[in-house]
């Protein structure tokens, strides 16, 4: 099917952020010419009157939704009215009036955190409604998964083209490195970088090291989303992953590795481990669009050490 980009308004929000930087660098690569990228100064989305703006303005033909307030374990334990709140709101109503002002096609990004806490392994699509979410993100987990909902509520009553998709967590270049709200691989590598320039003979992670997770290098998640932007017409939610499963204990031990830190490694089990197991069925997302990660997991994390070194320590 033939897709023509240089033809297309597109708004992506969240597009100065970590995912929506690629995002739009990819919609640029595949010649998308017109982007428009809200930022949060001049647009809050939670505010209906600043959506409605929005679409007065730019006209799109495509809206990708990649805007959320996230942050890892932490931040959700101790702002989780934020977390549901903030999301639940941005994309109800951007959604709404994506539908109300004529857009073409809505991309709404979910969450692997809308699966069930025990989702058997590898997470298939269908699970997603089979038990609650891991109670640390749940909150924030609930409030993305409401648009799947809302998705294939106005493709069955209006007929609007809107899409669904649940990138696993996502890493590298560009990512976020604030240890109040960083995920697990920006703050594992900050924190091994740190305790070497310092010369700390050890270094203390939260859990027990059992917890597996899942990794999709970021330039790969925007590829897959562009993708199913282009070929994808369904409001069937569809998993964007790498199918590689890594425990936090191996992840650890690998970014001491790569950053080059010696020390040991200490466990603080009086804190939470999250989800036990998180690893996705990638195969809807190949068959439905085409998509395949490209990224070796070596190789993604060597890239995102160095830009760490390059960017924020020498900064």
């Amino acid at each position: 099917m033939s897709f023509d980009w240089s033809s297309k308004r597109v708004v992506v929000t969240g597009g100065a952020g970590f995912l929506g930087r690629h995002i739009v660098a990819r919609l640029r690569a595949v010649g998308c010419r017109d982007i428009f990228v809200p930022r949060k100064a001049d647009y809050d989305l939670r505010e209906r009157d600043n959506i409605l703006r929005l679409y007065a303005e730019t006209r799109p033909h495509l809206v990708i939704h990649a805007a959320g307030h996230v942050g890892g374990i932490g931040a959700n334990r101790a702002h989780p009215a934020e977390f549901f709140y903030d999301n639940l709101m941005m994309g109800v109503q951007l959604l709404h009036e994506a539908w109300r002002a004529g857009v073409e096609k809505f991309v709404a990004i979910g969450t692997v955190c809308a699966y069930p806490k025990f989702t058997p392994v590898p997470f298939r699509e269908d699970d997603l409604w089979n038990g609650y979410p891991e109670e640390t993100n749940a909150p924030y987990g609930l409030a993305k998964k409401m648009l799947l909902v809302q998705s294939q509520a106005y493709r069955q009553q209006y007929g609007f083209n809107s899409i669904f998709l649940l990138p696993v967590n996502l890493y590298g270049p560009g990512d976020n490195f604030d240890p109040e709200s960083s995920h697990v691989i920006p703050a594992l590598i900050r924190k091994c970088v740190e305790a070497q320039a310092r010369g700390d003979d050890e270094i203390v992670v939260w859990g027990d090291g059992s917890p597996t997770r899942e990794f999709l290098y970021v330039e790969d998640a925007a590829e897959g989303i562009v993708l199913a932007a282009e070929r994808y017409d369904s409001s069937e939610p569809v998993n964007l992953g790498s199918a590689f499963e890594i425990s936090i204990k191996d992840l650890v031990h690998t970014i001491a590795e790569a950053t080059g830190f010696r020390g040991r490694v200490v466990w603080d089990t009086t804190k939470p481990n999250g989800q036990p197991r998180r690893k996705l069925d990638t195969s809807r997302a190949e068959q439905a669009f085409g998509f395949r990660s490209r990224t070796d997991f070596a190789e993604g994390l060597r890239k995102t050490v160095e830009w760490y070194r390059q960017t924020v320590v020498m900064a």
